[in-house]
């Protein structure tokens, strides 16, 4: 029992830093677009800023997580949400696309950063150095933050890229469709959150054993340049 606390504890500490970075980045690049096209709510709000602390909810991004991963194996969470004003916006409709896929377009951009370190940290030429005791040290655990920072960002991305309010996917979506099936759209949004713990917990259809948890292996495999199939 005493080795099975001390794995989860190190598990945690590995996966701390990349999950609190992917959802930062996430959450403040939702703003920084938003405020290059127009709306300033979430500047105003503090939120322009790579500072955690920011954009962390204590339920969300630190409960949520640690109890879904103890009892479950898996983890859920959340950030707090970038307030935005679309009417700030100069197009509305087609700001919005843009303001949604920042923040999964900068996981990708974050998950590709760390696979392109993740490659030169395990070169057969750098584990030969790392061998020693001090490298060792540094980078087996530089290594084990690296892929997870691979994984993180991917789930983050193509999570938000589900199609359900208030999941970056609906803003897009909204953003692409005609004005009658946008505001139906934005008349989920209520029922939002049980539309995803139906999807999550219930998988009708497959539909994350079949898709989602599919493109989620393939592009992390892919970012860390392992074999996809």
């Amino acid at each position: 029992m005493h080795t099975d606390l001390n794995t989860i504890l190190q598990n945690i500490a590995i996966m701390a830093i990349p999950v609190v970075l992917a959802i930062t980045l996430h959450e403040a690049a939702h703003g920084w677009v938003a405020y290059k096209f127009g709306d300033p709510t979430a500047k105003y709000a503090g939120r322009l800023t790579l500072n955690p602390i920011a954009h962390i909810d204590p339920f969300g991004t630190i409960l949520l997580p640690i109890i879904t991963y103890l009892f479950a194996g898996f983890i859920i969470g959340a950030a707090k949400p970038v307030p935005v004003n679309f009417a700030n916006l100069r197009n509305p409709r087609r700001d919005m696309i843009w303001v949604g896929a920042a923040g999964p377009g900068i996981n990708i951009a974050m998950a590709l950063i760390c696979g392109i370190l993740f490659q030169f940290l395990v070169s057969p030429s750098l584990q030969i150095i790392s061998r020693s005791g001090f490298f060792s040290i540094v980078l087996v655990p530089l290594i084990l933050m690296l892929k997870e920072g691979i994984k993180w960002n991917i789930v983050l991305a193509v999570f938000n890229l589900i199609p359900v309010p208030p999941l970056d996917g609906s803003r897009i979506l909204a953003g692409l469709l005609p004005h009658r099936q946008a505001e139906f759209m934005g008349r989920l949004e209520p029922y939002g959150l049980l539309i995803i713990t139906f999807l999550v917990f219930l998988n009708p259809f497959g539909f994350m054993t079949y898709i989602i948890w599919p493109i989620m292996s393939v592009l992390t495999r892919l970012f860390a340049g392992m074999p996809v199939f």
